[in-house]
């Protein structure tokens, strides 16, 4: 990884890029979602994007901005994986890093009696030691206070809505389940609640996609679309517990923008609705 930084980040994205995706990357007049994304990590640098990814940090523009009640409580703060003390926690309990992505720095406990401390640990420390920034280039984490904070427990079976949006409009929605199970599967749907082919889950499972949109599925959209305005791309992640919605976080960069898992279909459709502010 050290050797990365002999790339300046213009370059280092070219070759990332073409190593995963398999094609070019063209930045000068990107036109895909995915070639969109790495234009907007070279070019939107502004400060409060670091404070909008720290999971931590964020709670209190949530707080500001939609109310308390959709903030997660927080429990305890650390700075470093060995002040962990578990005793002083609830039975139930979730760990995150401030600073990780792609559930790489969560530890969610369902029974403390059986959690595995020394493994909860290993995976926070990694998750310490491990710069987003650094390896994918996104520069809203490059500057991310990095701490270890524990939140109240929402629940075994939650489902997990990400909703993609381009200033204040949602375009689709990616629902996670399975997640507590260690089976997660990833399921596209457009605001009707209607199955789009965009990944490998939502084209296997087809027309036999058999789960009911949420009755709070129209507040979930408005959360989301207040929440995405004035960026010409974000995802915002929401969970609804018993019709009650928790913000999860901002996501500016999904799977960083280089993900061969998604369709052609998703990459066109998605960057067409994406307009990049004019380069200053």
């Amino acid at each position: 990884m050290r050797l990365a930084f002999l790339f300046p980040d213009r370059i280092y994205l070219h070759l990332l890029y073409y190593l995963v995706m398999g094609r070019r990357l063209h930045l000068n007049q990107p036109v895909l979602f995915s070639e969109k994304l790495q234009w907007l990590k070279l070019h939107q640098k502004e400060p409060q994007f670091t404070l909008l990814v720290d999971k931590l940090a964020v709670k209190e523009h949530i707080s500001k901005i939609i109310g308390p009640s959709y903030v997660c409580p927080t429990i305890a703060i650390w700075d470093r994986v060995e002040d962990i003390n578990f005793d002083l926690l609830p039975n139930q309990f979730v760990l995150k890093t401030t600073h990780s992505g792609g559930n790489t720095g969560v530890v969610v406990c369902h029974d403390k009696d059986n959690l595995d401390q020394t493994v909860a640990k290993a995976k926070l420390k990694e998750s310490m030691n491990t710069s987003i920034y650094n390896k994918y280039r996104e520069w809203p984490y490059k500057n991310v206070r990095r701490r270890i904070f524990a939140e109240q427990y929402l629940g075994k079976d939650i489902m997990d809505y990400k909703f993609y949006c381009c200033d204040g409009e949602v375009v689709c929605i990616l629902l996670c389940s399975g997640r507590q199970e260690g089976k997660v599967k990833y399921y596209f749907l457009n605001t009707n609640w209607e199955i789009c082919p965009f990944n490998k889950d939502s084209i296997q499972i087809g027309n036999l996609f058999s789960v009911p949109p949420p009755s709070n599925l129209d507040q979930l959209l408005k959360t989301a679309s207040h929440l995405s305005e004035g960026f010409p791309f974000v995802r915002i992640d929401l969970y609804n517990v018993d019709g009650h919605i928790y913000f999860g976080e901002y996501t500016f960069y999904p799977a960083s923008g280089i993900d061969p898992q998604k369709t052609i279909e998703f990459d066109e459709m998605l960057g067409k609705k994406i307009h990049l502010p004019i380069k200053q």
